[in-house]
């Protein structure tokens, strides 16, 4: 049993898909690709398919992107969600050519009428609408009540898209309450979570490069996930999304929420150390990106402790200098040069995960 209770929703599907407490919380990420471009954006989806992406969004800035859509569902395996920002129309296209979710912020769609065209169209087909909130992108009226983009202002801007959307008979939606500031984001979101069952997909938007991005959304993400808010989420970074989607399953794993992949421990190396441990542990991630069997590997420097960690990971290697000692669920099977340790460690892996 978790040691995290889950707050209780209702479930959403995106495409095959399924959103809520009900299901195992869902990894998204973004394609930074030009949508119209479909080779490139396919390539980039597949890259995030092959780390874990369950879900991926793509800005549809104009007609050429919307009408792309089609082509790219064609090639991919994973749902597809249409970002809309503006222009309704954009959004009718999108569900048109088969985006299987809508993501749009009601404030800045316009016109009442033109939301309720979005969600008419979406009932019609039987597809969910993400509601995003935005600090940034708060209404008007809302920002003269609270002075500023507070908690409170993001929480009932989303209420009341909340009951806009039930007025017209539609609940299959999806919600996020986000800003650049921890604080706002994580207070904003307990707020509406107290006071609705929708699913909640959280983020830090606008985080920040890979460091401080990386360090601000698992500050935020965390401390969600671990008060039970949060059923699908995205990292966003100023990088890569596929390293979006590795972080994300990172922070997972840390919380006991999710297991995917192979977790690296590795020493964080001192005098003593007379390996490349850094470089030997970066290369490991690297060449195990592929595994998406939950497995725990080892890389330790010495032989103070390393060997004693080396054994309760799945597989593990401790230098010693001019050798290493490799371990295989705890017990030694081999003592290797430095030259072959990285690509023993691999085949063992590899090995152990085709078992699994």
């Amino acid at each position: 049993m978790s040691w995290i209770e889950r707050r209780r929703t209702r479930t959403v599907w995106v495409g095959r898909v399924p959103i809520g407490s009900s299901h195992p919380i869902v990894v998204q990420s973004m394609t930074n690709t030009f949508t119209e471009d479909v080779p490139a954006t396919v390539a980039q989806i597949k890259e995030l398919e092959r780390v874990g992406c369950e879900v991926v969004r793509v800005a549809v800035p104009s007609v050429e992107a919307a009408r792309a859509i089609s082509k790219i569902k064609e090639q991919i395996s994973i749902p597809l969600i249409a970002d809309i920002h503006f222009d309704h129309r954009l959004a009718l296209l999108s569900i048109e050519e088969g985006a299987d979710c809508i993501r749009i912020n009601p404030g800045n769609i316009g016109a009442e009428w033109k939301v309720r065209e979005i969600v008419n169209l979406a009932k019609e087909r039987g597809i969910s609408i993400r509601v995003g909130v935005n600090a940034g992108s708060i209404p008007s009226e809302l920002i003269n009540k609270y002075g500023s983009p507070k908690p409170e202002a993001l929480a009932e801007a989303a209420l009341n898209y909340s009951k806009l959307l039930e007025d017209w008979g539609f609940t299959n939606v999806k919600f996020s309450l986000k800003g650049s500031n921890v604080k706002t984001t994580v207070l904003a979101n307990k707020i509406f979570a107290s006071q609705t069952n929708y699913p909640i997909h959280i983020g830090i938007t606008e985080a920040g490069t890979f460091i401080s991005g990386a360090v601000k959304s698992s500050v935020g993400v965390g401390i969600l996930l671990y008060e039970g808010i949060g059923d699908t989420l995205r990292i966003s970074l100023t990088t890569h999304p596929k390293e979006e989607v590795k972080i994300a399953y990172k922070i997972l794993s840390a919380l006991e929420l999710r297991k995917r992949g192979v977790e690296v421990i590795s020493c964080p190396t001192c005098g003593r150390c007379l390996v490349d441990v850094e470089g030997l542990a970066k290369e490991v991630e690297e060449r195990l990106e592929h595994i998406d069997k939950p497995l725990k590997v080892a890389v330790m420097g010495c032989a103070v402790n390393g060997p004693g960690e080396a054994k309760f990971a799945d597989v593990g290697i401790a230098g010693a200098g001019n050798y290493f000692i490799l371990f295989v669920k705890g017990k030694v099977v081999e003592k290797l040069r430095p030259e072959e340790a990285l690509n023993r460690l691999v085949e063992e892996v590899e090995k152990l995960a085709e078992e699994r």
